[in-house]
């Protein structure tokens, strides 16, 4: 798990290369898509793969302010589909957007994504860490759910994700 994490986690400090959008809306888009993942019922760890995925492509690639929330979406339509045993439609994320994109180009997008991450999502993130360390400690259900709080607190800055 530990060689897995290292191997790929974006650089921390990837938004000073970012020219044209800043870490607030990088938080701003986080936190949209901590409300859609808890208004699909996703699973934990679909929330924190998309944010690893959303992170891994914003260190590779230039992303101007329109491109955000398509990034955000498309990321989270590759993930559904890798971890969830029903995923979302495309048509539900077309609505969450406010038809601010078609279908092609969420599409597009999650053709981009994947070829800048080489089509590899195999990741262990920190949620898979936490339900590691909860099944050997068999820690109570308050630290585990407070635990899984502060870890999705940690998703908002790209220094922590």
């Amino acid at each position: 798990m530990l060689t897995t994490e290292s191997k790929w986690n974006p650089n921390p400090t990837y938004m000073a290369n970012q020219e044209k959008i800043e870490e607030t809306i990088r938080s701003t888009l986080v936190d949209w898509l901590i409300q859609i993942h808890y208004n699909f019922k996703l699973l934990p760890e679909s929330l924190f793969l998309t944010v690893n995925v959303i992170d891994r492509y914003f260190s590779k690639h230039q992303i101007s302010k329109r491109e955000v929330q398509l990034v955000g979406i498309a990321a989270l339509l590759i993930v559904t589909k890798y971890e969830e045993i029903y995923p979302p439609i495309l048509k539900d994320f077309i609505y969450i957007t406010e038809n601010e994109y078609t279908a092609e180009e969420i599409l597009d997008m999650e053709k981009k994504i994947l070829f800048a991450l080489d089509f590899d999502l195999n990741l262990c993130s920190s949620f898979r860490f936490l339900e590691r360390f909860n099944k050997l400690g068999k820690i109570c259900n308050v630290t585990f759910f407070l635990s899984q709080y502060m870890l999705e607190l940690g998703l908002l800055d790209s220094k922590m994700s």
